[in-house]
């Protein structure tokens, strides 16, 4: 363990924060003027395929939260949870670095030129920018990503519910309370700011009910409780992919931020005190080279903490349901780099829960330990944090104690994290099953196989699919716990295609304005890529053979879809054929 310099909590937030903030007004200005061109005037696919289900004009605050809650879910939390295991400095510097220039890069670039192409998803783009046999290959990477995350979320929070029952009560309610907020503020344009601070008053009077009243799931002989909750819940998200995105979607995802703004201000609030009523200090190590049992550092810090820094989900959610929302290219900025800025906030907020908040009190075993004690007793090695139940416990500890110094009950504080974490998990698993029967449709679509395209047909497919994934190792509906050692590659591999892609496109549009993207694409492409082929050689060496066959087809699809995109990169696009398809060509804002 090597301890380089010490750190006070309040000031690396502070340094932070003042960093995603002049990032937002510096180099994310300077994209959206120079590099994409945002034209306030321009046609955008809500308003001119408008038919108040998927393509759904959007304001502005309400896009927002809609689109952060989408991508951020559970990354931002149990990454940072577990890449601090090699130092709080290096977690730091991926987080900022990563999410200023190439993380925002990537979801504005995602989000803006979805937005140019009839809200078409990235996949679909590809064919449009490369050529359709990188389309197909892209549909598979993308179809494998999302079946795992639909398949593990609903155990995610199968798990949460189990472990912090209080969540239950306060998770459920917010889909009547956010069904009733989109009436009327939607609906019946009752006023937006009014309607949006009763809606969150409901839900933490339920937080605080979930507390007084947990429940507890009991499962049955022939299915324990995380198979049956995995099934309760992947039937919700059939019906909530399927239903216009302003029913319930939308509302419940704004609804979420706000839930979310709530209890950061709360927690960065019992920050602030605890600097005051004590020294608050990291007691991680700056820097940990070789923790016990952990893979090295380089690359897998990079595909450890995705989301937070840079995560390719995100084109996912920006080219499936969020650029079909927005109602002007103005927005773009805010909604794209701007949503990724809060979430590396969130993902910093959540390394000073591990690595200082836990130091303030930790229950080891009956024992309370403090300090660098705490820390030891949970990342003294890969093996001791291991384990997902273990990864939240730290950040929802850790929190809780923070909010304690300003008199919020420890109880109440774990309630109140429970609650945020199992609702964000609930929005990626509505958003990823959503964008998953987008791709079906698509797919069957280019196939001329309309009956599969249908909206009721593709959903039962991708619940379906993930449903047989979940149950493949027995009723616990854990079995895409096998493919999660290959998810976190696969996530930035297609944050890699996705930066292939918006680089093509602007390598279609002349100049050199392609090297803020290229750039980011050939540091991701490296370094995943390197831990795929890392990951390959430790499933073939412990025979794991269907871990190495899915990678091992991962890679094969990305080194050819890389090459494709090479030749195209330097024989440059068909111009005509951009143009052709460019919705901005086609007419003027409507």
């Amino acid at each position: 363990m090597l301890e380089l310099l010490n750190m006070n909590a309040l000031l690396l937030f502070i340094l932070t924060s003042l960093a995603y903030l002049v990032a937002y007004h510096t180099y994310g200005k300077f994209l959206a003027k120079k590099i994409f061109k945002i034209n306030p005037n321009a046609a955008v696919p809500s308003k001119v395929y408008e038919d108040g289900k998927d393509y759904v004009p959007s304001e502005r605050h309400v896009m927002f939260g809609h689109h952060f809650t989408s991508i951020a879910g559970t990354g931002p939390i149990v990454g940072p949870a577990i890449g601090v295991i090699w130092g709080w400095l290096p977690a730091v510097i991926w987080i900022v670095g990563g999410s200023i220039f190439m993380g925002a890069v990537h979801d504005f670039g995602s989000l803006i030129v979805s937005m140019r192409h009839k809200g078409r998803s990235i996949s679909e783009i590809a064919g449009v920018v490369i050529n359709k046999r990188v389309r197909t290959m892209f549909y598979i990477v993308v179809f494998l990503a999302l079946l795992v995350v639909i398949a593990i979320f609903g155990l995610v929070i199968a798990v949460i519910f189990a472990q912090f029952p209080s969540s239950v009560l306060a998770v459920w309610a917010e889909i009547p309370v956010a069904i009733l907020f989109g009436w009327m503020a939607f609906k019946k344009n009752k006023s937006l700011v009014w309607s949006t601070i009763v809606a969150v008053i409901a839900m933490y009077v339920f937080v605080f009910l979930g507390d007084i009243i947990p429940i507890t799931l009991q499962g049955t002989t022939w299915l324990p409780a995380t198979g049956l909750w995995t099934l309760i819940l992947l039937t919700y998200a059939y019906f909530a992919s399927i239903l216009p995105v302003g029913f319930l979607l939308q509302p419940r995802d704004y609804l979420n931020a706000w839930q979310l703004y709530v209890g950061l201000g709360v927690v960065v609030l019992g920050l602030v005190a605890t600097h005051f009523v004590t020294d608050f200090q990291i007691v991680a190590p700056a820097l940990q080279l070789h923790p016990e049992g952990a893979p090295p550092i380089l690359p897998f810090l990079f595909i450890t903490i995705a989301c937070g820094a840079v995560s390719g989900f995100h084109c996912l959610v920006c080219s499936g349901t969020s650029s079909k929302q927005i109602s002007t290219e103005s927005d773009a900025q805010f909604v794209g780099y701007g949503s990724m800025m809060v979430e590396a906030g969130l993902a910093t907020v959540v390394i000073i829960a591990v690595t200082a908040g836990i130091g303030l009190s930790y229950d080891s075993g009956g024992n309370t330990l403090t300090g660098v004690q705490a820390w030891n007793a949970h990342y003294g090695s890969w093996a001791s944090s291991a384990g997902l139940g273990s990864k939240l416990t730290a950040v929802v500890v850790g929190c809780a104690n923070m909010m304690k110094t300003i008199g919020v009950p420890m109880s109440m504080g774990i309630a109140i994290m429970g609650v945020f974490i199992a609702s964000f998990a609930g929005t990626t698993l509505d958003s990823a099953t959503r964008v998953q029967r987008y791709i079906i449709a698509e797919l069957f679509t280019d196939l001329k196989m309309p009956f599969f395209a249908n909206k009721w047909v593709a959903t039962g497919i991708a619940v379906v699919t993930a449903a047989l994934m979940a149950f493949s190792s027995g009723a616990n509906g854990k079995g895409a716990l096998a493919l999660w050692p290959m998810f976190g590659a696969i996530n930035q591999l297609l944050g890699c295609l996705a930066l292939l892609v918006i680089t093509a496109y602007l390598r279609g549009k002349g100049g050199l304005k392609y090297i803020v993207t290229a750039i980011p694409c050939v540091i991701l492409l490296v370094m995943t890529m390197w831990a795929s082929t890392l990951n390959q050689l430790k499933f073939i060496a412990e025979g794991n053979y269907i871990l190495s066959s899915i990678n091992g087809i991962v890679i094969i699809l990305a080194i050819a879809m890389i090459i494709e995109g090479g030749i195209v990169f330097v024989k440059g696009p068909n111009k005509n054929k951009l143009k052709s398809d460019d919705l901005t060509m086609e007419s003027s804002c409507c």
